[in-house]
């Protein structure tokens, strides 16, 4: 099945620490940043599937960094925080946060919490696990993209931007929302770098790739997977 990303900013770097291994151990790949510029930095170079945010940070706040986070991203933010007023947990969900936990907290509600929320906002493994559009497979677990029963070598934002186009087949996606999607949310990615990226993989998986029948501009918007089927 295919792994999930998980941001975890957090200044207490051993609860960080534990946190991460109790993760990594049920099948999650975890990134830490123990303060809000390194927070930033970590979301500009790629994507997550799912944040862990502290509140109170030493150059910076939990708040500052989810009201960026969702001028770009629809990335799910589980807010944990030794901070318990109603103020704070209000505010937390005003500016976009998902849920809140209290600390101290069991590292079996914190898992508990980060499934429930990945299956609402992804769905389940078995249902994503594989794609397809026309005669091309998309194998998510071993990340192998087959197109008439040829295997097709894409590099790595190459299948991140295929797979984030297949699920959401039919619908117009913009320029900007791709990018903090595969990129990063706070991604320095040039728009001009996505139009090359789609422009190599019509030429791989497109039977006429001048004339796309699936990878579809939107004009002044951005790409569009088309799939009749």
């Amino acid at each position: 099945m295919e792994k999930r990303r998980i941001l975890i900013v957090d200044d207490e770097e051993e609860l960080a620490g534990i946190i991460a291994e109790m993760l990594t151990g049920c099948g999650y790949i975890t990134e830490t940043a123990s303060g809000a510029e390194e927070a930033y930095e970590l979301l500009g170079q790629k994507a997550y599937h799912l944040i862990l945010l502290d509140i109170n940070l030493p150059d910076g706040t939990g708040f500052e960094i989810c009201s960026d986070l969702r001028k770009a991203s629809k990335v799910p933010v589980i807010f944990a925080s030794a901070r318990k007023t109603e103020d704070d947990r209000i505010n937390s969900f005003d500016i976009g946060g998902d849920d809140f936990l209290e600390k101290p907290y069991s590292m079996k509600e914190l898992l508990s919490r980060v499934n429930a929320l990945m299956r609402r906002a992804y769905g389940s493994d078995e249902e994503k696990e594989r794609m397809s559009f026309g005669d091309v497979t998309i194998d998510l677990s071993n990340r192998n993209v087959v197109k008439g029963g040829r295997q097709i070598a894409l590099a790595q934002r190459e299948f991140d931007l295929l797979a984030y186009l297949c699920r959401n087949k039919n619908a117009a996606v913009s320029k900007d929302k791709l990018i903090a999607e595969v990129w990063g949310a706070f991604s320095e990615v040039e728009p001009s770098t996505l139009t090359v990226h789609i422009r190599w993989l019509r030429e791989k998986l497109e039977d006429d790739p001048a004339q796309p029948r699936y990878i579809k501009t939107v004009w002044r918007l951005g790409y569009m997977l088309e799939d009749e089927q």
